[in-house]
């Protein structure tokens, strides 16, 4: 089917590219999220995109999504308020916070999406303070479940507009570690593999090289210069041989973003 407009969003083209990743089967986890671009990043995006790979080719892929186990992703609400979360159909509530860490540890879940106030060269993330921990300029929301996801999570996807001030040579506090901090890898840390597999940005998508496991540039999005990712972040990233243009939209997937997965906006809202 074509849609009426070819034209699409940086959210399209980072649904896609999220979608792309999970496999069927896949047990994804999304945190509830708070307001504004932040829901966007780490609740409305994922929800379309693992929803977009349920209609195309993992009709098995699932999502843990707040207290919601399952949720019937089919049924696109028309806002989202604590009354939605209590009325969504789902397999399963659970308001367990325990169970939920304890399903962490044992790595029942294959993805999980995070979202952070900095970000450093490593995939270190901070959701807890900037500046001195003892005496911070800003107190952020703290730790949450995020320290698990980074350990025990095999495919981390990280959601982060490119920021200065959020792409750092080194994150002021370490929420979750990434791939490495200073001279520790994950191993010296205890830590199993993993860490931060996937970086969606507005401007383009990372990965982190194996070697040096420092974050490595994979694709820029259509129209998006090399210049405009570098002068957002405050380290350079290792630029892989070959920097291809992240994917755009098919028709069909933004048929079934407007139209199927989101019609009233909900997830994917309007800047």
């Amino acid at each position: 089917m074509t849609h009426a407009s070819q034209a699409f969003s940086t959210d399209e083209l980072a649904v896609c590219a999220v979608a792309s990743k999970i496999k069927d089967g896949d047990l994804a986890f999304v945190g509830v999220g708070s307001t504004g671009r932040a829901f966007t990043l780490a609740v409305g995006i994922p929800l379309a995109a693992t929803r977009l790979a349920q209609l195309t080719h993992a009709p098995a892929a699932s999502v843990y999504w707040g207290n919601l186990l399952e949720p019937d992703l089919s049924v696109a609400p028309t806002d989202i308020r604590q009354d939605t979360l209590t009325r969504w159909r789902a397999a399963a509530s659970v308001s367990d916070t325990g169970l939920k860490c304890d399903m962490l540890t044992r790595r029942a879940f294959d993805v999980c999406f995070d979202s952070a106030a900095q970000i450093d060269r490593y995939g270190n993330l901070n959701i807890t303070a900037l500046g001195d921990y003892r005496a911070p300029s800003v107190r952020l929301v703290g730790c949450l479940a995020q320290p698990e996801h980074l350990a025990f999570v095999p495919y981390p996807v990280v959601m982060i507009d490119l920021d200065r001030r959020v792409f750092v040579d080194q994150v002021d506090f370490v929420t979750s570690v990434g791939h490495r901090r200073n001279d520790a890898t994950r191993a010296d840390l205890g830590l199993p593999p993993g860490g931060p597999q996937l970086v969606v940005t507005d401007k383009a998508l990372f990965d982190f090289d194996p070697t040096s496991c420092t974050m490595r540039l994979r694709s820029l999005h259509p129209g998006v210069e090399l210049d405009d990712v570098l002068t957002r972040m405050s380290f350079e990233p290792v630029i892989a041989d070959v920097v291809e243009v992240t994917p755009s939209p098919t028709s069909e997937q933004i048929h079934l973003i407007r139209d199927v997965i989101d019609p009233h906006r909900t997830l994917l809202r309007p800047s």
